[in-house]
């Protein structure tokens, strides 16, 4: 083992882009270079069109199965997680009886949930965080569904926590506590176990130091853009890309010049456009590491290919579910100039790949609101600046930097 285990000390990696083996490979093929350092690694697949056990070459099976030394690989079926905790929570929400906050709530079927937003995806984020501080893992790899999925299943615990205040409030809860139904202590007692179980969901998502999203994406123009949007959409959602990896890159050709094959020429020409597409991917990614795998000419299917694609990755040395590149806070502020009224404060958020275009900025109460390629977060600002006015903002290589200049009317004197 790499150093002593804790409780709780668990990595985890979350595994995002377009669906496919190719996503699916990497996962595999990083989760196994964890177990070949020493690292007690669990693989996970949260795509439900599950492919872990066609790239690890076995059966599939339920439950956790051991595939390797120190490597063990699970398929989360969420759909029957969601119907599974269901039925165990249908008879505590029976004892529960109607309450004029809502409806009878056990007459919901299991089936009736699965229509829910978010349901499901909070489910399979709270069996990885299970997973992640269990104690039986060091580093926990999780193949996630395709993009647009998976930044949904990531945005899922906010969305309900949210969702619960907007519904019910925890002021409402805490006064519903105080009378003297008990039928409402038991449901106010379980919302509260649920919302606490959720919000550890989030604190994990947002460790930066131990939770990381690697982007698997391929060396093509078009698929350039989307891998921007991904990249700020994470960006903004306070995620961690601590890597891009690129899949399929054709290999060099060392040909002479006067070869005149159609083929080999076609082969060449794109080759030398992905390499166009790297440099510009790399030229702008900031502190996120760019990794590459070649194309391989057989579909890589077992532990042996695994280990091949993993080396190319991350080398002989490197431990493949470290933190990689620098880990840039996703919001710093500071005092840039001045003092007193006339101080120039800065917020720098990390967005890597923005299209300066997209960008908007916005001010309600004491958040600022910043939106990029379709997406938008609300930022709590820190407490020196909501006595502030939003003076100017610029981009400045992979942060975009707003700055602050005191409201006389509020700031002390």
């Amino acid at each position: 083992m790499n150093g002593e285990h804790r409780p709780g000390s668990a990595r985890v990696q979350f595994f995002v882009g377009k669906g496919g083996v190719g996503k699916t490979t990497l996962a595999a093929a990083t989760a196994h270079a964890a177990a070949e350092h020493g690292n007690r690694t669990l693989l996970v697949s949260l795509d439900q069109a599950h492919s872990l056990a066609d790239v690890l070459g076995i059966g599939g099976a339920r439950g956790i199965v051991s595939v390797d030394v120190g490597l063990d690989v699970i398929e989360l079926d969420t759909l029957s997680l969601l119907e599974t905790r269901f039925r165990g929570l249908a008879g505590v929400l029976a004892a529960t009886g109607a309450h004029d906050h809502g409806g009878q709530l056990s007459a919901l079927e299991p089936e009736e949930l699965t229509g829910l937003p978010g349901v499901q995806d909070v489910l399979g984020l709270l069996e990885i965080v299970r997973f992640a501080t269990g104690g039986d893992y060091d580093a926990v790899v999780v193949d996630c569904p395709p993009t647009a999925d998976c930044l949904r299943t990531l945005a899922a615990p906010t969305m309900a926590l949210d969702y619960v205040e907007r519904v019910w409030p925890q002021h409402r809860r805490m006064t519903a506590v105080l009378g003297s139904d008990p039928r409402l202590v038991m449901l106010v007692s379980l919302i509260e176990q649920v919302v606490s179980s959720v919000g550890g969901v989030r604190e994990l998502l947002a460790d930066r130091s131990k939770t990381t999203v690697r982007l698997v994406t391929t060396p093509e123009r078009m698929v350039l853009t989307e891998t921007r949007r991904t990249v700020v959409a994470a960006a903004l959602s306070g995620l961690r890309i601590d890597a891009i990896l690129v899949n399929n890159v054709l290999p060099q050709f060392d040909l002479p010049s006067e070869h005149d094959d159609p083929g080999v020429a076609w082969l060449i020409r794109r080759r030398a456009l992905q390499q166009r597409v790297l440099s510009e991917l790399t030229a702008s990614a900031g502190a996120t590491m760019i990794l590459s795998a070649t194309r391989s000419v057989t579909e890589p299917v077992g532990l042996a290919d695994l280990g091949g694609i993993a080396r190319e990755l991350y080398g002989d040395t490197v431990d493949a579910v470290a933190v990689l590149g620098k880990n840039p806070p996703a919001v710093r502020v500071g005092l840039e100039s001045g003092a007193g009224v006339d101080s120039v404060y800065t917020m720098r958020m990390y967005l890597p790949l923005v299209n300066p275009s997209t960008l908007t900025l916005g001010r309600v109460e004491d958040d600022l609101v910043v939106g990029a390629e379709g997406v938008r977060r609300r930022v709590r600002l820190a407490s020196v600046l909501r006595r502030c006015v939003v003076a100017d903002a610029e981009l400045d290589g992979s942060d975009l930097v707003v700055r602050f200049t005191p409201d006389p009317q509020v700031w002390p004197v």
